[in-house]
């Protein structure tokens, strides 16, 4: 079984796309179309990294990393924050709530991939 990858976005074509690349390169893929929803799944499902956008209803990709980062259970989770604000003080914002990395959209499906596989390899360290 797959390492379980939590993909996080309120837009199904992105969540369509890496979920076909996670799945193509092994992942077992979950996913919540919100914040809130996210929230519930991460608690349920214990997933080995969540990737997030950061625009969202309900619960912005910001609150749900904070949310996570400030919990003793799932604070070692790493955490991917994917969004189309490439301004450097979102990014600052994004590293601040505990974010391992941050990624702006667009984006290549194989550095999704690529970027995942290295995070989850140094957490085995």
């Amino acid at each position: 079984m797959g390492k379980k990858i939590l993909v996080v976005d309120d837009e199904v074509h992105i969540v369509n796309i890496l979920k076909f690349n996670l799945k193509k390169s092994g992942y077992d893929v979950i996913t919540a179309a919100n914040g809130e929803e996210a929230l519930g799944v991460i608690a349920s499902e214990m997933p080995d990294l969540i990737l997030c956008d950061v625009m969202m209803p309900k619960l912005t990709g910001f609150e749900v990393c904070q949310k996570v980062k400030n919990d003793d259970k799932l604070k070692m989770i790493p955490f991917i924050l994917l969004t189309a604000k490439g301004q450097e003080v979102d990014k600052d914002i994004g590293l601040k709530f505990g974010a391992d990395l941050y990624l702006t959209k667009p984006f290549s499906p194989k550095n999704i991939v690529d970027k995942v596989t290295e995070i989850l390899a140094l957490k085995q360290q």
